[in-house]
């Protein structure tokens, strides 16, 4: 997995030695320079967050610096080409090797990164192929030497808790521009959008909703989903990889007794990958593997033929995205966390990803339209399908699909963080006067699935029913999106990439009604479901083979 950051360490031990002396010299002379990005907390530089001390100068973090892209808006042409039916780059994916030599940081630029690091006193904890992140590691002095902040504790606004920020934005010494410096503050923690059993809430079972699953206490497990939303095929991701996006660790244990539970196989080699220092393990009594084990579930559970599920644990989202994108084995990948960071900096990994070919589903979020924005992020960037959610009612225990509403919870809302609209959302239809969608802003969600409070899984070491979120909609969504790539290149096709172009194509086309479920019912507080897009479920839930075809279709 990690061979590229070994090749990238190895190409740039050179200059580094070689010139050394070089930077000690032009250093003296480089003057300040203000990255490009916001790192100041709101609350901050507002006031509303009293300071009540400062970090210790010998606390350790770990920080995530981000280089911007070079040429980007040849970039930018080269994605409507690559995802445009009519033109010969259609599909004719980058490897990470070109994306760095046309679009990331010059070798030259990144090795003066390194240098700085290193001149600075903080410890080059990782490197990447795409010249696009450094990852670094050092005591709160040296990083407030190298970036001229001072790194303040605050008495959080609005939670029982300090967090630690910079008093103002950074401006190193350094001649090549930053993007941004992921870890500079702790204002918003990382959320997970998935909801414990109803158990844990204080409900009594079974009082989230009436379900039709095949598991205990007829709660729905992952098959019921696969069963509803593809059918009885034959394919099964087979030659397939779904990359999975984490904050924490996880216990394969738990995997293992929920496989156990609902009396199924497990086939699917589970690979961990850790960066920032992270680790891969999730003890129950000193963490919760709720969310990390339940993606592992669904992923396997639609797609049971995957060649493997890998998941990425780390403390800095730049970091893991980017190691998703440099690894490029897994062509679709699931985020169901929330956090709040300047959405600039992730822009360009996942560009990266839709050159290479990539999907990156994202749940929305569990709150309906009153989701703040900094638990939706980073579903609402215009470069990844968000996902919604629903209530599910099939044709029986493991039956097909019956029947679908807007789940109560969905997040879906314009951008609270005010991301422009995309050209996918632009195209005649699809924003109207009945889903009261935002003409200036990116809506949400793309699709949905399946995400009541009446779900079976297993999370440190036992297990329950009555949990959901849209955390359970994402890896659904990643393991449909493997099978279609299955029979794409089995037909000698490609990979499908960036869905939404395709998606909002088939949703304004003549066969969007065999290809999704429409959702006609259902709020999520200020919006409802309607026929067509709306946001709450937003073209909806896959109908199983047709939307494969349909897909699979237009990839050729």
């Amino acid at each position: 997995m990690k061979s590229s950051r070994v090749v990238v360490l190895q190409r740039l031990a050179a200059a580094l030695c070689a010139s050394t002396l070089l930077f000690a010299t032009a250093t003296a002379r480089a003057e300040q320079r203000p990255t490009m990005t916001s790192h100041v907390p709101e609350a901050v530089a507002n006031g509303l967050a009293p300071l009540v001390g400062h970090l210790p100068n010998a606390q350790r973090l770990s920080l995530a610096i981000s280089l911007p892209l070079r040429n980007e808006a040849e970039l930018d042409d080269l994605l409507q080409q690559i995802y445009d039916p009519q033109n010969p780059s259609y599909h004719q994916y980058l490897s990470v090797q070109e994306f760095a030599g046309r679009f990331g940081a010059a070798e030259a630029d990144y090795a003066a990164v390194l240098r700085f690091a290193e001149a600075n006193g903080l410890a080059v904890i990782d490197t990447s192929a795409n010249r696009m992140v450094v990852d670094v590691e050092g005591p709160a002095a040296n990083i407030e030497s190298a970036f001229h902040v001072t790194l303040g504790v605050y008495r959080h606004p609005t939670e029982n808790r300090t967090f630690y920020a910079p008093d103002r934005e950074p401006s190193p010494d350094l001649d090549v521009p930053l993007l941004h410096i992921s870890g500079l503050d702790n204002f918003t923690l990382p959320h997970a959008k998935n909801i414990r059993s109803a158990q844990e809430r204080g409900q009594e079972p079974g009082s989230a909703s009436k379900t039709t699953g095949s598991g205990p206490g007829g709660q729905f497990i992952g098959s019921d989903m696969r069963a509803a939303y593809y059918g009885s095929g034959s394919l099964t991701g087979v030659g397939q990889s779904v990359g999975l996006f984490e904050y924490a660790g996880y216990e394969l244990s738990d995997v293992k007794l929920y496989f156990k539970k609902v009396k199924q196989p497990l086939n699917v080699p589970v690979h961990g990958v850790a960066l920032n220092g992270a680790k891969l393990g999730c003890p129950p009594k000193s963490c919760d593997d709720s969310e990390q084990v339940l993606d592992i579930e669904m992923a396997i559970s639609m797609a049971p033929g995957l060649s493997q599920v890998v998941v990425y644990v780390g403390n800095r989202d730049v970091s893991i995205f980017n190691q998703m994108a440099v690894d490029n084995t897994s062509k679709q990948l699931s985020c169901s966390w929330g956090w709040s960071d300047d959405e600039s900096s992730l822009d360009p990994i996942f560009k990266e990803m839709a050159a290479q070919g990539q999907s990156v589903f994202v749940a929305t979020g569990d709150n309906g339209s009153s989701t703040p924005g900094n638990v939706v992020w980073p579903a609402d960037d215009p470069y990844v399908t968000a996902v919604g959610g629903t209530d599910l009612t099939t044709n029986g225990a493991g039956g097909s699909w019956k029947s679908e509403t807007g789940w109560v919870g969905s997040a879906g809302m314009p951008s609270k963080n005010k991301i422009p609209i995309p050209s996918y959302q632009k195209l005649a239809g699809v924003i109207n006067s009945h889903n009261h969608g935002s003409k200036t802003l990116r809506n949400i969600p793309d699709v949905a699935g399946e995400s009541n409070t009446n779900q079976y899984s297993c999370y440190d070491g036992a297990c329950s029913g009555g949990n959901g979120g849209t955390s359970y909609a994402a890896p659904q969504w990643a393991g449909f999106i493997a099978m279609a790539n299955q029979q794409a290149v089995a037909g000698g096709g490609s990979a499908l990439g960036f869905l939404n172009p395709a998606i909002y194509k088939i949703g304004i086309g003549a066969s969007y009604d065999s290809d999704f479920h429409d959702i006609l019912r259902g709020s999520n507080g200020a919006y409802s479901a309607v026929a067509d897009y709306d946001l709450v479920t937003g073209w909806g839930s896959p109908n199983g083979p047709n939307l494969i075809n349909s897909l699979v279709g237009s990839a050729r």
